[in-house]
């Protein structure tokens, strides 16, 4: 009950807390790279060639991953950053299982000089529209 009445009487001061983080989290996303539907990947792979690092673990790469991808695991990226370098002029499209790791790996491309966009919902989301993977 003192929760809302703090809210009520100082509605100015959560409101200026409430666009603070929002401003965080918005700044945060976009330092990771942009998020793309599965729509736009099919596009960006079709049209303007991007390279596809899928930063899965390579058990799950073996299983099933989009054609033409690279697999380097998310907690190896660091280590391998210089096999992408010749890949500085095209988008790095990064694909993970569910959407956790690409946000971390995002901002880490971009802070090395890489265009980087991520797919939401990751290879789960590619799976569940019934598209094609290769084994």
């Amino acid at each position: 009950m003192d929760f809302f009445v703090f809210v009520s009487e100082q509605w100015i001061l959560v409101s200026a807390l409430m666009l603070i983080v929002y401003g965080y989290f918005w700044t945060e996303k976009l330092k990771s790279g942009q998020a793309l539907s599965i729509h736009e990947v099919t596009r960006v792979i079709n049209n303007d060639g991007a390279v596809i690092l899928d930063i899965r673990e390579a058990g799950d790469f073996k299983n099933g991953h989009l054609v033409g991808a690279i697999n380097i695991p998310h907690n190896k990226v660091m280590e391998r950053v210089a096999e992408l370098e010749k890949s500085k002029d095209k988008t790095i499209l990064l694909i993970d299982k569910v959407g956790q790791h690409s946000g971390p790996v995002g901002r880490l491309l971009k802070g090395k000089g890489f265009e980087v966009s991520r797919m939401q919902g990751g290879i789960s989301e590619w799976q569940a529209q019934n598209l094609p993977l290769v084994k």
